[in-house]
């Protein structure tokens, strides 16, 4: 699925539909979010992050505040799990 999303992406361009590419750029970041809840590690939720800031360089509060509020209620969730994580592994480290 993570691959659908990337060839989309090609034919989706930000220059040509913004909208449309902000919109894959979230719903890949929910794919690879997904992905990351079922892994150790936060190497797939940081590429969620990834992909859920470049969405938010198109969905801004003022001309898409829907889109906008969704998108950043996904970054705060996978932010949190990465911190999450973060904290575990370095208690179980021994930090």
């Amino acid at each position: 699925m993570v691959d659908a999303y990337r060839e989309a992406l090609k034919e989706r361009t930000r220059e040509h539909v913004p909208l449309h590419w902000a919109t894959t750029q979230n719903n890949l970041g929910n794919t690879l979010q997904i992905l990351g809840e079922r892994e150790s590690g936060t190497g797939t939720l940081t590429k969620a992050v990834d992909a859920y800031r470049e969405a938010l360089t198109v969905f801004d509060q003022e001309r898409s505040p829907n889109y906008w509020q969704v998108t950043h209620r996904n970054l705060d969730k996978v932010l949190a799990m990465i911190a999450e994580r973060q904290e575990q592994s370095g208690a179980s480290s021994g930090k």
